[in-house]
Order: structure tokens, then C-alpha cells, then sequence
């Protein structure tokens, strides 16, 4: 019976590697069409490696907790000849025979050989960023020499990774003995690999710092949105409503959530907006397409589902295409007052902070009334917005969140 090889799958248009964490089957289990055999780990979701027909397992090459690069042999599985010609094999043939039968291979599209069996080649993807840890607060070099870059390259290191080596050359320039110096003396600390999504939520943020970024913030009183929630049913999440609010902001002026590219912006087609969930050891933003012209309560079940999917890294296709914006509730974790980050390909970062019960001059009563009050922070590429505008859209989501009904 012939043996094919099972390859590391093509898991999505960018991806070109994969780290497997669990192996799901043994040599010498039969299998039937489709079921599991691997489980493994891109930048942003876990997935399964799948039989493509019935057949056994003869060998498992794949190592667990290893990156393995699109078309790499993770195992052997045994199938009939009717299968191979299915998944166009035909059956091992010698020379010889080969000879022969050469007018039924000419209507084969593939001719399978025994160089389609398991090999010791492994295809290799080059890092694109690495994982080493450097001290906080050091100012770095600010010129990097081609020698020093060669290295760097050699290595899969960017500039970033030079901020805490203090520099002994001309100017305090980073010479390539200080950075040899350096990578010695990590050898006396602790180390643990980062794991792909640490490094992709790094690479992600090393490309965001590279705009002018800036923060703005402004208070909004929580009393009506948290009064709607009580009487809703489904209950939205707070961060439902502050994304329900930015989309239906943005959609009266798409120019704030644009691209500069040269001398136009460019505004975006759809109000799609993400939102950040924490997961293990950093974080995934799903996406809700056209928010702006989806009702809040619509968008409770889809909602609550991308979040499920997310903290268990399943996310669809569709929900990881990146949005224009995305909103963050830091205040979950007790944070008042945040700058986070834009996403590389997104202008516009909304947070909210921690509410807590404050004094509010009401001149209906008066008085002084407590209300409860959480931040509302906005951070932006300031080629696109400058302090104004960014006060103008935090103003309008605040406004629009005192009518929660007509989300």
C-alpha cells in the first residue's frame, strides 16, 4: 500500500509557519477521512491538521512545541491505491514497469515514487523578529553601522533590539563588540522563548511607534448606558456600546478613521470595528463588520461568540480581517487612564477606563449628585487627526452614549 506524506497546510494567505503543540494520534492508529491528527499554533489561532482520507498513521515525525514551515512532513500515513490516485498518486513502479505502462502514466497528472515518501528535508521560514530581551529605559544607539547591521540581519534582530546596550563608540554608537558583549552577558540570566504570539504582538507594536501617535482623553458619564443595561435582555458588555458608538461617530466623518498614502487619505469602505481580548500571553482583536449599520442588541450574540472564540484562538476567516478601528476595555482590569496603541493598520485606538461614583454639578436640582464616570481615551496617528478633531469625536461618542436606546 502506498505512504504519502502529511504536510504542515497552508493556514491562512500570510501565514507561512506554524508551531505544533499536540499530537493526536499514534503510529499504527487507522483513521478514518478528515479526523484530527495535529493540533497547531499560528501568530493568532490554534488549529487541526486533518487526514484527507481513511488510512494509518506509520510514522510521526513532527515534534511537539516546534515551528514548522508551510509544507514540512509532520507524519506518514499508509492509504490504498484507490485513495493515491483520488489525491493523484499512483502506486510506487520501477524503471521497468515504468517503461511498460508509459502510456497509462501519461494520463496520470502526478506519477507517485518512492521520493514521495517521508524525507529528512524541512523547508525553514527566517525570523522576522527576535526574541531577545533587553534592559527597559536605556536610550539606545541612534546610528547603526553596516557591519553592525549585517550582524543584526544574521541574527533576525531589528533596532528595537538595541535600546539597552549603552553604546562605547564615537558618539555613543553601538559598536558590533558592544552588541557582542551584550548577547554574552544575556547568557547569565534566566531565559524562556517568547512564544508566536508574544513576537507578533511585538512586531505589531514595533511597526505601530513608527507614526507620530498621540493620546487624548475625556470623561463620560456611565449612569444612562448602565441603566439600559439592567432593563436589556441580552445584556450588551460595556465595550458593546462604546463600539456601537464609535462606528456610528466615525460614519459621519469616514475622513478621521482614513490612510494618508502620499498626499490623499484614503477612507475606508465599511465601519468595521475590532475590539481587544485578552487571551495567554497577549492579545486578539476579532472584528464586527458594518457596525454602523447593525442595532446594538443584534450584536450581542455575535459579540458574545467572537469573544468565546477568541480566548479558545478559533476565530473565523472573516473576524480576523483587520478593522479601521478598535475599541479596548482597560477599566476591567481596574485602569483608569490608558495610551494604548493603534494597530499598525488602524488609525484610531478607543478606551475605556474603570468607572467609579463621582460628584456632578446638576443645575436641574441644583446640587451636587453622584453619577458614575469612567475615562474615555483616544489614540491616534496625528498625521490624520490632529487635537481638535480627536476632542470633537470623543465628545460625539460620549453624546451618543447618553441615548443608549438608539444604538
Amino acid at each position: 500500500m502506498p505512504t504519502i506524506p502529511i504536510l504542515m497546510p497552508q493556514l491562512g494567505e500570510s501565514i507561512a509557519e506554524a508551531t505544533l503543540v499536540r499530537i493526536l494520534v499514534e503510529p499504527g492508529t487507522q483513521l478514518e477521512a478528515g479526523a484530527d491528527l495535529f493540533e497547531v499554533e499560528t501568530n493568532k489561532a490554534t488549529m487541526t491538521v486533518s487526514s484527507p482520507c481513511s488510512g494509518r498513521v506509520v510514522q510521526v515525525v513532527g515534534k511537539v512545541q516546534t515551528s514548522y514551515a508551510v509544507g514540512s512532513n509532520l507524519a506518514s500515513f499508509e492509504i490504498t491505491d484507490e485513495d493515491a490516485l483520488q489525491l493523484g498518486y499512483s502506486a510506487p513502479v520501477s524503471v521497468a514497469e515504468a517503461s511498460e505502462k508509459k502510456s497509462n502514466a501519461d494520463s496520470l497528472h502526478f506519477q507517485f515514487s518512492e521520493e514521495d515518501h517521508i524525507s529528512s528535508y524541512q523547508p525553514k521560514v527566517e525570523p522576522v523578529v527576535g526574541g531577545l530581551p533587553v534592559p527597559a529605559g536605556a536610550t539606545g544607539a541612534s546610528y547603526i553601522s553596516p557591519r553592525m547591521r549585517a550582524r543584526m540581519t544574521e541574527l533576525g534582530l531589528n533596532a528595537s533590539d538595541l535600546a539597552g546596550i549603552a553604546g562605547t563608540g564615537a558618539g555613543g554608537r553601538v559598536t558590533v563588540e558592544d552588541f557582542e558583549n551584550f548577547l554574552r552577558s544575556l547568557e547569565q540570566h534566566r531565559m524562556t522563548p517568547a512564544s508566536p504570539m508574544r513576537i507578533a504582538v511585538a512586531d505589531s507594536m514595533r511597526r505601530s511607534w513608527s507614526r507620530p501617535l498621540a493620546t487624548v482623553g475625556s470623561p463620560v458619564m456611565l449612569d444612562a448606558l448602565l441603566a439600559h443595561r439592567r432593563r436589556t435582555d441580552p445584556k450588551p458588555g460595556p465595550a458593546l456600546y462604546i463600539i456601537r458608538a464609535l462606528a456610528l461617530a466615525l460614519a459621519e466623518n469616514t475622513a478621521v478613521a482614513g490612510r494618508l498614502i502620499g498626499n490623499r487619505i484614503v477612507h475606508p469602505l465599511a465601519i468595521d470595528i475590532g475590539f481587544a481580548v485578552e487571551v495567554d500571553d497577549g492579545v486578539i482583536v476579532p472584528v464586527l463588520r458594518e457596525v454602523d449599520k447593525t442595532p446594538l442588541l443584534k450584536m450581542v450574540p455575535m459579540y458574545n461568540k467572537l469573544v468565546e472564540q477568541a480566548r479558545t484562538r478559533r476565530l473565523p476567516h472573516d473576524s480576523k480581517r483587520p478593522g479601521i478601528a478598535t475599541v479596548t476595555n482597560f477599566g476591567t482590569f481596574g485602569i483608569v487612564w490608558a495610551t494604548p496603541i493603534p494597530l499598525p493598520e488602524q488609525n484610531l485606538v478607543l478606551g475605556l477606563g474603570a468607572g467609579s461614583k463621582v460628584p456632578h454639578w446638576s443645575d436641574e436640582v441644583n446640587q451636587f449628585i453622584p453619577v458614575t464616570e469612567a475615562e474615555l481615551t483616544l489614540s491616534f496617528d496625528h498625521r490624520i487627526l490632529d487635537g481638535g478633531g480627536a476632542g470633537r469625536l470623543l465628545a460625539r461618542v460620549a453624546k451618543l452614549l447618553q441615548e443608549p436606546e438608539k444604538l
